[in-house]
């Protein structure tokens, strides 16, 4: 039995890999043809630059997308469809701004560690714990979809390039970048909070609606470790933003951009915000339960006590709308408060 489970195995490895390759060869180059096209068409209207992306650009956002994932399936952090969706969303955050990209990676390779972590213990407490913490394509679509639309415009309005924010004299640039920004630094706070909130907080959590304490894996339970832990994922988000745009944008554009240092502190604020967010809505829009095992479930029946929430919502949906506020939030608040710093 063994052998056969170690067989299948390498062979759906393979499989994966060789379909993300047969997805990455032609999307690269249609995308660069299509890129070719319209910087002729942008030339020919008088634009003062024409928008070409170097082919370099093209398959490095390809390939490095396309190794990390098949690494991820290969490690039981992605399943195969998490995978397939988890290519498309890097692909297009590395073609669009490469701090992007390292930010997603930082979100991704953190948050998968933090899963992992003490599995056994998460086990016992969550009905529908899945070993490994396997993502599938809605998890990746509804943690990285707002960042993938952010980043689509980012690339259509501003180009593929790094930049400083500056509201000033970069206004679009900057409020996309800092919306990728509370996107991921929202999914990194939130998970670090649920995932090492649980297993290292020694007190039971408070439900962020009425202060009650409630079971661990209760939605909308909250503690100071977790709370803690959410900031600084946060902030993880924010300092990996930060040094990459310092080594990989143009250093004639950082003489007149104003200071940069507040993007770590903006990252902090939008995994502290987003988790606070993320777990308002599990209190009152989604389901929790305890079943006869001690076990948090999100469904309801006669077997199952209630403790929270109503039953519209489910934790793809919150971490949904988490991601959209703060995407939409960090920029507008940032924009405001920049010029206190």
């Amino acid at each position: 039995m063994d052998t056969n489970n170690s067989v299948i195995s390498f062979k759906n490895n393979h499989f994966v890999t060789l379909l993300l390759s047969v997805i990455a060869i032609p999307l690269s180059m249609s995308m660069w043809i299509i890129n070719i096209i319209y910087s002729k068409i942008v030339q020919d209207k008088d634009f003062d630059e024409p928008v070409v992306i170097s082919p370099i650009r093209w398959l490095a956002s390809c390939f490095i997308p396309l190794f990390i994932c098949v690494y991820g399936y290969k490690k039981k952090s992605l399943n195969c469809s998490g995978a397939l969706f988890a290519f498309l969303v890097g692909f297009v955050l590395t073609l669009a701004n490469l701090c992007f990209f390292v930010d997603l990676l930082v979100f991704f390779v953190t948050s998968s560690k933090a899963t992992k972590l003490k599995s056994n213990m998460k086990k016992k407490i969550e009905a529908d714990f899945k070993e490994g913490g396997q993502r599938n394509w809605i998890q990746v679509l509804c943690n990285g979809g707002m960042a993938t639309q952010l980043s689509l415009l980012y690339l259509l309005d501003v180009g593929a390039s790094e930049r400083p924010v500056d509201f000033i004299k970069d206004y679009r640039a900057s409020w996309l970048s800092l919306g990728v920004v509370g996107v991921l630094a929202c999914c990194n706070g939130d998970t670090w909070a649920s995932e090492l909130g649980t297993i290292f907080s020694k007190d039971d959590p408070v439900l962020i609606t009425s202060w009650k304490k409630v079971p661990k894996g209760t939605n909308g339970g909250i503690t100071l470790v977790g709370t803690v832990f959410s900031t600084i994922g946060g902030l993880v988000i924010g300092i990996s933003h930060y040094l990459t745009n310092f080594y990989l944008s143009d250093a004639s554009l950082w003489l007149y951009a104003p200071p940069q240092w507040p993007i770590i502190l903006f990252g902090a604020f939008a995994g502290f915000f987003g988790s606070l967010v993320d777990s308002i809505l599990g209190a009152t829009l989604q389901y929790s339960g305890l079943d006869k095992t001690g076990k948090i479930v999100a469904h309801s029946n006669q077997a199952v006590k209630h403790i929270s929430g109503k039953n519209i919502l489910d934790n793809h949906s919150v971490n949904l709308i988490s991601t959209i506020v703060m995407g939409l939030l960090l920029p507008t608040l940032s924009k405001i408060l920049w010029v206190i710093f």
